[in-house]
């Protein structure tokens, strides 16, 4: 027998408890042991759980009838106007015409438009009317603001703001949107002569001032301005 010496004699020693202490670990079954991964049998459990539920299926939005519209599509209008009142079939008429039509949004540049065309016709500011007026309308802006050069009157205008503006009718004229807007302003005027003379108004008092004006815009056109096509004071 060969000679050990005794580092050998303790590896030796070390194995062999390591060993019986890997067996004691590892070599026992107690039955709770998972069985080995199967990567077929776990494929066709995912796709028996999927089969098994339901709700985790995603619906696809419900395809409308032809003509039938979306509830959510006169939501704007019915919270502005009145749903079965005359406005209300008006608007959403338009609404029918235009989908993207918003009378929220039609008065908020209507209000711009208003305040526009009140000081460009004080101020004789003929460009910034004609793209804001209709042909009819322009011309008889024009004629007096030509009416009033001729006898050298000025205008002296300060726009205070907007109190109220309210949609009144609203209506379809073939492939045209028309609607009116009563307007309440305030506003500073006054008309001097050539000499300085004030004529008409007062350059000190803030006046009330009311207005029925209608808007049109040819829904087919991909022009989306309005213009003002007719004018009404209130007495």
């Amino acid at each position: 027998m060969g000679f050990f010496d005794f580092g050998t004699i303790f590896f030796l020693i070390a194995a062999v408890v390591i060993f019986f202490q890997l067996r004691n670990v590892l070599g026992r079954r107690t039955g709770n042991e998972r069985p080995p991964f199967d990567p077929y049998s776990a494929s066709r459990a995912r796709e028996a759980d999927a089969a098994q539920k339901p709700e985790n299926v995603v619906s696809l939005p419900r395809k409308r009838a032809p003509g039938e519209p979306a509830a959510e599509t006169y939501a704007e209008i019915d919270a502005f106007a009145k749903p079965d009142t005359d406005l209300n079939k008006g608007l959403r008429t338009i609404k029918d015409n235009d989908a993207s039509f918003d009378p929220k949004t039609f008065v908020d540049g209507a209000k711009m438009a208003y305040e526009m065309i009140v000081m460009a016709y004080a101020d004789g500011d003929r460009k910034t009317l004609k793209n804001l007026l209709s042909r009819e309308v322009y011309d008889g802006f024009v004629a007096a603001i030509g009416e009033r050069e001729a006898k050298s009157e000025k205008i002296q205008s300060s726009f205070v703001g907007i109190d109220k503006a309210d949609i009144v009718a609203a209506e379809m004229k073939g492939s045209e949107a028309h609607i009116t807007l009563r307007v309440v302003s305030e506003l500073i005027s006054a008309t001097r002569d050539k000499a300085g003379a004030v004529i008409d108004g007062d350059p000190e008092t803030v006046a009330e001032v009311k207005d029925v004006w209608t808007f049109a815009r040819d829904t087919r056109s991909r022009d989306p301005n309005w213009k003002l096509v007719a004018t009404e004071e209130e007495d």
